[in-house]
């Protein structure tokens, strides 16, 4: 059993207790989203980003996750993002938030996102940012999901995702405060440096292109 499969509950219920900081992270990936698109999520988990924002079809490993995920509506599949069981061109956007800094090979997972994603579909990526005071906190943090996580940096994400077929990158950012000390949900803002979560939009282009 996964750490979250044991732990899905846990997991679950800090969106609860930190309702602030989660409305913000949704805020900024509002800010990419495309209307009335079809969609899919990396690694749903229990489906809070795929309800929040009518994500169509979320996606995950953890069969425990994915009950939660389905409750809320969210159309699920058991599997991995590094061998997603779609046909290719099948997205018009791919979404993935936090999912990342977990998976075993994140290069491959973007690949793989490039190749169900139609041409000059979008993909939106939540992160937070290595170089970040919430990244270095939680880097430092020794809990029973982060403890072996790597986190990105926005520049390494940005050239993984040029790696993977993917240009014309934009970038908001929230979250300028601990999440438990956060009251009401902030406002995103342009760009990255100052905000713990940081959301990234590339689109898939031609190779070259």
């Amino acid at each position: 059993m996964s750490v979250f499969d044991a732990y899905s509950e846990k997991y679950d219920t800090w969106y609860d207790a930190h309702q602030a900081a989660f409305l913000s992270e949704v805020a900024a990936a509002r800010k990419f989203m495309p209307k009335n698109k079809y969609g899919l999520e990396i690694g749903v988990g229990t489906g809070r980003f795929a309800a929040a924002l009518g994500i169509s079809v979320g996606i995950d490993p953890s069969p425990v996750m994915l009950k939660q995920a389905e409750k809320r509506g969210v159309g699920i599949q058991r599997g991995k993002g590094e061998d997603l069981p779609f046909p290719a061109k099948s997205f018009d956007y791919v979404a993935i938030f936090i999912t990342l800094c977990f998976v075993t090979n994140p290069l491959q997972v973007l690949k793989e996102a490039a190749r169900v994603l139609k041409q000059r579909g979008r993909i939106i990526i939540g992160i937070i940012d290595k170089r970040s005071f919430l990244g270095k906190l939680y880097s430092a943090k020794k809990s029973v999901f982060y403890k072996s996580a790597y986190f990105f940096s926005i520049p390494e994400i940005t050239d993984l995702l040029k790696e993977s077929g993917f240009r014309q990158f934009s970038y908001y950012q929230t979250i300028t405060q601990l999440p438990e000390k956060m009251q009401v949900p902030e406002r995103p803002t342009k760009g990255f440096g100052k905000g713990g979560f940081v959301v990234i939009s590339g689109t898939k282009c031609r190779k070259g292109s």
